[in-house]
């Protein structure tokens, strides 16, 4: 298994993961678990393999990344309410997935030849668009769309250490790794400390 492939199959079984306690919290049957665990996993890297035109999509070449999806689900169903706080563990678990993810389409896109900004909207694709749909579906508002939080930022700021790693190093392990550091570290920072971007705030009109 390539790093790359490993990276997808992480992503998948984590985001799999958010998406089946999201799917608790709104109480859905166990289909309902295992079609927002399936959305949410392979949500991201579907759309960043449409618009790399990589053909077969990954899940539709390996069907296991389903299968992970569907399992995560079902341990999901099977012991969510043994946590006191589920929103708690899904930011944790969502910010964990999208720093994996976040490295994996960084990845795609470099082992492809992209260009730095394809290589930065690629992570962030990734990482970013299977969450969202997620919590579209869920009636939910966005982890990646809350005010000020460190989330596209972090993915983008993720790949972009990627770019820069490969300036130093040809080492594309060492540029993964940096990846998914920078964007947990900035993530994470963001859910335990409070790290945020400034937020439009509008003015009355002056007379």
């Amino acid at each position: 298994m390539t790093a790359l492939s490993f990276l997808d199959y992480a992503s998948v079984f984590i985001f799999a993961l958010t998406g089946a306690l999201t799917a608790s919290r709104a109480q859905l049957d166990v289909i309902g678990f295992a079609f927002l665990a399936n959305l949410t996993a392979v949500g991201g890297g579907t759309i960043r393999d449409l618009l790399l035109d990589r053909n077969p999509i990954f899940w539709i070449d390996a069907p296991s990344y389903i299968v992970i999806a569907t399992i995560a689900a079902a341990l999901v169903f099977l012991t969510a309410h043994l946590f006191e706080s589920r929103q708690r563990v899904l930011l944790w678990l969502d910010a964990l997935a999208l720093s994996v993810a976040v490295a994996a389409g960084a990845g795609v896109a470099l082992s492809l030849g992209h260009s730095p900004i394809i290589v930065a909207l690629m992570g962030a694709v990734t990482g970013t668009l299977g969450g969202l749909m997620r919590d579209v579906v869920a009636n939910e508002v966005p982890l990646a769309l809350k005010q000020g939080e460190l989330y596209v930022t972090a993915a983008f700021a993720g790949a972009i250490a990627a770019l820069i790693t490969t300036q130093i190093t040809s080492n594309s392990l060492a540029a993964l790794a940096a990846c998914t550091a920078v964007t947990l570290i900035l993530r994470a920072g963001s859910i335990a400390f409070g790290w945020r971007l400034p937020v439009y705030k509008s003015r009355p009109p002056q007379e």
